[in-house]
């Protein structure tokens, strides 16, 4: 003869599965499969919308060039990369202020979602080398970003957008 040997843990194991058994059954729609929610939207950052300038030109550098701007675009949700989306890039630089026109340009997204910007260097201003990006097409919500640098010595900078449908 076998004995039987009930334990607490296994007691409460077959009680819990037995339980979940008879409320997936009675309620079929209280108890999904768990899933990912997807990529979360980017928030505007405070200060990011500092001196911009709606409808700056797209350009296909900002002055003589020697640092580099790039990033991606994607959906959220799905991550998907967002095609012909315009980002538009200011700074304060070796060239100019931030709130100088010139300062400004704009460029859109490849195929892959990818943007990139030759710019001046960036150079610190209030303290902090860092700069300005937004998204401002329409078919999304507007979102500023005011990444700071690590270093000012840095000749690029890398942002990614995570858009959300307007």
């Amino acid at each position: 003869m076998t004995d039987l040997i009930i334990t607490r843990r296994s007691l409460l194991a077959a009680t819990s599965a037995g339980v979940g058994a008879v409320v997936a059954t009675a309620m079929p729609g209280l108890i999904v499969p768990a899933s990912a929610k997807g990529l979360a939207p980017t928030p505007s950052m405070r200060g990011g919308s500092n001196n911009y300038r709606p409808g700056a030109p797209i350009v296909d550098r900002i002055g003589g060039g020697g640092f580099l701007m790039t990033g991606t675009v994607r959906r959220a949700g799905d991550g998907a990369p967002l095609k012909g989306q315009r980002i538009q890039i200011w700074a304060h630089t070796t060239e100019g202020h931030e709130r100088d026109p010139e300062s400004h340009g704009a460029t859109l997204t490849d195929e892959n979602g990818v943007f990139r910007m030759d710019m001046p260097q960036i150079v610190p201003a209030f303290g902090q080398p860092h700069g300005h990006l937004a998204y401002d097409s329409g078919d999304f919500k507007t979102v500023f970003m005011r990444p700071v640098m690590s270093s000012a010595s840095d000749t690029s900078l890398s942002v990614d957008f995570v858009l959300e449908p307007a």
